[in-house]
């Protein structure tokens, strides 16, 4: 493969958000087999939240291209010039097509919930970024999550309440973290989210506190008192984005843009998949 070839492979992985995008896919992957799906089921869940995250993050980069660039996003392949916006945008587009063929290896309830949840995150890169209900896409997307694992189970069961409530709140809870880096740069380009509304602080707090209320859900939710493991998981939720965050001000006085809060909401996920899988069968 030629050098120019590569390099332009190369910056569109970069462009698809690699790192979220692997890690909701492991998220998935570990809740697939929690819930006891078969290695076959495991595969089609895992590759079908593949494609909706890739869509996704080409989707984003390639409509926030003129945003990145105008505030000099070096780290976007787009905004950068290293790939270009149409290859991005039609890269998004089949990873969109191939998300309700993948998920029909399942079964049409289960592709109907993978398909709305994708189409939700899609709404939120346009037109509901830059209003108040930026975080209706997130809740509803990280919601249909465990809703499409459940449902691409035999026999499509229905999924509990209170885990598709607890991935909503998580999720509530990712978009405000995921903003604060970027509260700055938005506001030079005229994005008016629900986080740009409640300003740095506001939107720490509420970050925190979804973080903390999703993983009170699984640890109350399910039938039975909670368990040890579920109430140090509790904890975690109040801890671990504290010291992460805290870890994350190194870097923004080094000018770099901290991804701390990114990862603090992956730690939860993490911590509260291990906690859902450990506490027995979830349907």
């Amino acid at each position: 493969m030629p050098s120019s070839v590569l390099g332009r492979v190369l910056a569109l992985v970069r462009a698809s958000h690699p790192e979220p995008a692997a890690a909701v896919t492991a998220v998935a992957c570990l809740l697939a087999w929690g819930v006891g799906h078969r290695p076959s089921g495991v595969v089609a869940v895992v590759l079908t939240v593949a494609a909706s995250q890739l869509a996704v993050g080409w989707a984003n980069d390639a409509l926030d291209a003129q945003r990145d660039a105008a505030v000099g996003r070096t780290d976007k392949p787009v905004a950068a010039g290293a790939v270009s916006r149409r290859a991005t945008a039609r890269a998004a587009a089949a990873a969109a097509l191939a998300t309700p063929a993948l998920a029909l290896a399942t079964n049409p309830a289960a592709a109907l919930v993978a398909t709305a949840g994708l189409v939700s995150a899609l709404f939120y890169d346009w037109p509901l970024k830059s209003s108040p209900l930026s975080v209706l896409p997130y809740a509803v997307s990280f919601g249909s999550l465990p809703a499409f694992v459940v449902l691409a189970l035999p026999g499509a069961p229905t999924p509990p309440v209170w885990l598709v409530a607890a991935a909503a709140l998580l999720g509530a809870g990712a978009h405000f973290a995921n903003v604060l880096p970027d509260l700055a740069d938005d506001a030079r380009t005229g994005v008016r989210g629900l986080p740009h509304r409640l300003g740095p602080a506001g939107s720490r707090a509420a970050a925190v506190g979804l973080l903390l209320a999703a993983t009170a859900v699984l640890v109350l939710g399910p039938p039975g008192a909670p368990s040890p493991v579920g109430l140090a998981a509790v904890a975690a939720a109040v801890v671990v984005p504290a010291l992460t965050w805290y870890g994350g001000r190194a870097s923004a006085r080094a000018g770099a843009r901290s991804v701390a809060a990114f990862r603090a909401v992956m730690a939860i996920a993490l911590i509260d998949v291990v906690l859902l899988v450990t506490s027995g069968p979830v349907v």
